[in-house]
């Protein structure tokens, strides 16, 4: 029996958090942390921080608003994506 493979054109998109963004995140720095987070898993704020060269006074804004949106979550001191 004949293995076949299936052709990538007709394969469904995943979801990739390196090429898909979610739709509403529009602020620059809220990006920048979204795609960390992607690439890095889940971070501790230090992580983030040093990482990013972001102050811990910015980063937290940023934390708040992608958390409210539901694109992070916080489990015990780490950061991660939702």
């Amino acid at each position: 029996m004949a293995t076949t493979q299936a052709d990538p054109r007709n394969a469904e998109a995943t979801e990739d958090p390196m090429t898909e963004l979610p739709a509403d995140l529009s602020s620059p720095r809220g990006k920048l942390v979204y795609l960390y987070l992607a690439t890095h898993g889940a971070v501790e704020e230090d992580d983030l921080c040093e990482g990013l060269g972001m102050k811990r006074i910015s980063l937290y804004s940023i934390l708040q608003t992608l958390r409210e949106a539901g694109h992070v979550e916080r489990v015990e001191s780490r950061y991660a994506l939702a």
